[in-house]
């Protein structure tokens, strides 16, 4: 049978699928506790995969930039701004989107959620989410406070993120930073590697089954 010719983003997979090239996955950490877990998330990513980072400005409280693996660049809010110097040059965020495979924000912070949700792009990482490409894969990984979690705001936040494609890796119920007991936890950054790769390798062989 003839082969057929894979779209855009699918191309992009069926190179994956065929062992022509490693996944790319742009991972990134919004402005919740549980960013201290990011260089784990990293770690577990980039024995798969190519991985480059993004850190809101929030998000570098929490995280170690020593504990991040070698071969990751770490991109933030700086950076946007000083590799644009005139027109011509390349812009990061778009520069980063095309790059990217999938996108992962783990962790996702209320804050960033409600940005997502309106559609703010005020810094780095939302003005990826607003130029991201939805053909391609998008997870997010909450983390928050337990009534931050059942806020009516987050469900409402949720259901647009949704809208756009982008799948959720829901929290989980325990013990949180703050003290308090109850769901809002980030998932642990084994599963959430998991739940990518898999999701990807499925996809991939999907696409490769389809136009061979």
């Amino acid at each position: 049978m003839a082969q057929l010719e894979p779209a855009s983003a699918d191309r992009e997979l069926f190179q994956v699928y065929s062992g022509a090239r490693r996944p790319r996955i742009l991972l990134a950490a919004s402005g919740s506790v549980a960013a201290i877990k990011f260089a784990n998330l990293c770690h577990c990513f980039s024995e798969w995969a190519e991985v480059k980072a993004v850190a809101t400005k929030a998000s570098m409280h929490f995280i170690d930039t020593t504990s991040l693996p070698k071969d990751v660049t770490l991109y933030t809010d700086e950076d946007e701004w000083s590799t644009w110097k005139k027109i011509g040059d390349s812009v990061l965020h778009i520069e980063l989107r095309r790059w990217a495979d999938i996108m992962v924000i783990a962790p996702l912070s209320a804050n960033t959620l409600g940005k997502i949700a309106g559609g703010l792009c005020d810094n780095l990482l939302t003005c990826i989410v607003r130029a991201w490409d939805y053909s391609k894969p998008f997870f997010v990984a909450p983390a928050m406070n337990t009534l931050m979690w059942n806020n009516p705001f987050t469900e409402r936040h949720l259901m647009t993120i949704d809208d756009l494609g982008i799948s959720l890796i829901p929290p989980v119920t325990k013990r949180l930073a703050c003290g308090d007991y109850g769901n809002g936890a980030m998932a642990e950054p084994s599963l959430i590697y998991s739940t990518v790769r898999l999701f990807l390798e499925k996809r991939a062989q999907s696409i490769g089954r389809n136009i061979q």
